[in-house]
């Protein structure tokens, strides 16, 4: 099962100087669904694009935006 990184979230929720449903505007991504993904309501895909894209405006690669936890 793939989940957001803490990471992801730390610099999301705590360094991020902008409100999060802006990091997604300035992603292209729409800012309800990053708040879905974030809080679990709705499943997350491995390499999700919305994930990936508000990845890259807070500085991270792709691959550190996710983590796999046990089943």
């Amino acid at each position: 099962m793939v989940k957001i990184s803490r990471e992801f979230l730390y610099r999301l929720k705590i360094l991020n100087e902008r409100p999060q449903y802006r990091t997604a505007q300035l992603a292209g991504k729409d800012p309800a669904r990053l708040s879905k993904l974030i809080n679990g309501a709705e499943r997350l895909k491995p390499n999700d694009p919305t994930i990936c894209a508000v990845g890259a405006v807070l500085g991270l690669k792709p691959d550190e935006c996710f983590e796999s936890s046990p089943e």
